[in-house]
């Protein structure tokens, strides 16, 4: 149940695609500020796999914590911690069902995109793939980034709007080059006026890291 601590603990998990036990990957989405686990989980409907199992968290308040990602960390408390807990959460279920980390497709939009930046900065793995859908790592600008651990090669995309008005480009580029020096194939991607949403090439881009997957064994 949700506490005053962790605002988003409880909240629901939607769920769409083949069942967890019989799942090649699993992929869980992120959405955005204002937006819910059901929009986002609509984006599945544009991926050609058929044997992905697709997670959708729900934040409170369908925001994961009230100010711009760009804000004084502290300023995002205790929503920031409760939603990278929530992902964690998730991927220790998943793990305990049977699907580990390098199976698992995490992936976000918009404010999602920042947490799911985020939460694969602080927990660096072999992930089956990471799409930060407008979105970068968390924090004001010169926020050290000392991540520990390694990306061991994780398919990471990266696709943004150069003239976003919530995302700045800087943040994008900033964020690619942490994850390539953290080990990850980094796939950045800068549209000319696209504005904030998500294209169909980064639709097609998401496609191929689910797809390079196909070999990967259950």
């Amino acid at each position: 149940m949700p506490t005053p601590l962790d605002p988003h603990a409880g909240q629901p998990i939607l769920y769409r695609g083949a069942a967890i036990a019989e799942a090649r990957l699993a992929a869980v989405l992120i959405h955005g500020r204002g937006a819910s686990a059901e929009d986002i989980l609509g984006l599945s409907q544009e991926f050609s796999a058929d044997d992905v199992a697709y997670l959708a968290p729900q934040a409170a308040g369908n925001t994961w914590y009230p100010y711009s990602f760009l804000a004084p960390t502290d300023q995002n408390e205790p929503g920031l911690s409760s939603a990278l807990g929530v992902i964690a959460s998730i991927l220790a279920t998943l793990e305990e069902q049977g699907i580990t980390a390098n199976r698992v497709v995490l992936m976000g939009f918009s404010q999602g995109a920042c947490l799911t930046s985020e939460f694969a900065a602080r927990h660096a793995r072999r992930y089956a793939g990471v799409a930060a859908l407008s979105g970068g790592l968390i924090g004001p600008p010169g926020t050290p980034r000392d991540y520990t651990g390694t990306f061991a090669g994780t398919p990471i995309f990266m696709g943004c709007s150069d003239v976003d008005p919530h995302i700045p480009v800087e943040r994008v580029r900033e964020s690619a080059d942490v994850f390539r020096r953290m080990g990850a194939t980094v796939d950045e991607r800068i549209y000319r006026g696209m504005g904030h949403t998500v294209s169909q090439d980064e639709i097609e881009a998401v496609n191929e890291i689910i797809a390079i997957n196909n070999a990967a064994p259950k």
